[in-house]
């Protein structure tokens, strides 16, 4: 029997199976085939088939972009996930937050995409997320968060350039989101951190 593009079952998998594995949704994996940072092609029926080792090779990518993000969350500290793409802002969010020695857990991501990834395996009790971002961008992040049942009242606070008037043209962020001009604001941050902290432990102790 002739072998049909379908055949090699082991090569390819579906855009929802592709979702499965990478913890994203459909039209983020369809985003990124279209981008090409995963490998596929469409049936004649329409349907992507996706190569199964791009999605292994765009995870291990994943996982090795930051030291941190294969750490699991430790008990009793608040999970922190910083979205951001400037390098040198990382270095400052690292260096700052390992400063005010508080019960932290920080993570770094590079991208919208990334931090998708990251928030599927680890939920953060908080991210701080930059708007201009390679990819999938800060506002598409926020409106996919929102949009998930599981996610959706993550607590998210934004660090960006942009004026108020570029963000409404952008459509805007939600009323719960929190937002900060650059350059980052570490005193503000600080204090809206620690109140996080406090309401963590304070759970902890009713529980």
């Amino acid at each position: 029997m002739a072998a049909t593009p379908e055949s090699p079952e082991k090569e390819y998998c579906s855009t929802s199976e592709a979702a499965q594995r990478l913890g994203l949704s459909l039209g983020t994996v369809q985003q990124m085939v279209e981008n090409g940072q995963l490998e596929g092609w469409k049936t004649a029926g329409g349907h992507r088939r996706i190569r199964v080792s791009s999605i292994e090779e765009f995870r291990a990518r994943s996982m090795s972009g930051s030291g941190q993000n294969a750490v699991r969350p430790a008990a009793g500290s608040l999970q922190v996930l910083v979205a951001e793409d400037d390098r040198i802002l990382q270095k400052l969010y690292e260096h700052t937050f390992n400063s005010w020695t508080l019960p932290l857990q920080v993570r770094m991501v590079s991208s919208g995409i990334d931090g998708l990834l990251e928030i599927g395996r680890f939920p953060p009790d908080l991210l701080i997320t930059d708007l201009r971002m390679p990819g999938i961008d800060g506002f598409e992040v926020i409106r996919r968060l929102r949009a998930d049942p599981q996610l959706q009242d993550l607590d998210i606070v934004v660090v960006s350039g942009l004026t108020e008037d570029e963000i409404v043209e952008n459509g805007g962020l939600p009323n719960d989101v929190i937002f900060y001009s650059k350059p980052v604001p570490f005193r503000e941050l600080k204090g809206y951190v620690q109140a996080k902290i406090m309401a963590m432990q304070r759970r902890g102790r009713a529980v």
